[in-house]
């Protein structure tokens, strides 16, 4: 694959700068703290919703990026994006380990079953990146979003699930444009994030 685009910080001008700035907007960790705060705020008030939300958020969230930037500050990965796939083991390990945290407090406390359906996705999903990432770099961004949109699809209606379209066209072609992933990658990514999440089905989850 050829050198991204946004690699250097020189290249980082006008358009480039424009998709490395919404690549970094609309990434899997923002994306599924939306999703993680609407779900417990569909089936529950809003105070014990928003503490199932805040849960979430900061373990499936918030805590994988802190890890990220610390293991960016300390020089274990050499750029946020991560392109060298050796530099995504750990990045992707501690983010399973973290949503098995948020997925044992939901259980034990018995949350909201649609977020504990969203926490085993979550797992599922960054296993899977993270076993298939030690030979191939498929896209994590196209299989975010790709699993958002069926999520919101089969949770909140297929109606609803057209606010999330244009995000999926337009991350797709900001991964390619900025040489970030080939187009098998983009397409393996969405493969992914539709199998992740259908899968699910089969023990009962987003029914």
């Amino acid at each position: 694959m050829n050198t991204p685009l946004d690699q250097l910080v020189q290249n980082r001008t006008g358009l480039v700068k424009f998709a490395r700035i919404y690549s970094n907007v609309v990434s899997p960790p923002v994306m599924f703290a939306i999703l993680g705060l609407a779900i417990p705020l569909k089936t529950l008030s809003f105070w014990p919703g928003f503490v199932w939300a805040a849960v979430y958020g900061l373990l499936v969230s918030l805590a994988p990026i802190l890890v990220v930037l610390y293991l960016l500050k300390i020089g274990y990965i050499s750029e946020l994006h991560m392109s060298n796939t050796k530099e995504r083991h750990l990045p992707y390990a501690t983010a399973v380990a973290f949503a098995l945290i948020a997925l044992g407090i939901v259980s034990w406390f018995d949350g909201p079953e649609l977020l504990r359906c969203l926490l085993i996705f979550n797992v599922v999903e960054l296993a899977a990146l993270g076993i298939i990432n030690i030979w191939w770099l498929i896209s994590i961004h196209v299989t975010g979003v790709v699993a958002t949109w069926i999520i919101v699809g089969l949770v909140f209606g297929w109606t609803a699930s057209l606010i999330v379209v244009p995000f999926v066209l337009s991350v797709a072609w900001v991964r390619l444009y900025l040489k970030r992933h080939t187009p098998w990658q983009v397409i393996a990514g969405g493969a992914l994030g539709i199998l992740s999440v259908l899968s699910l089905r089969l023990i009962g989850c987003f029914g």
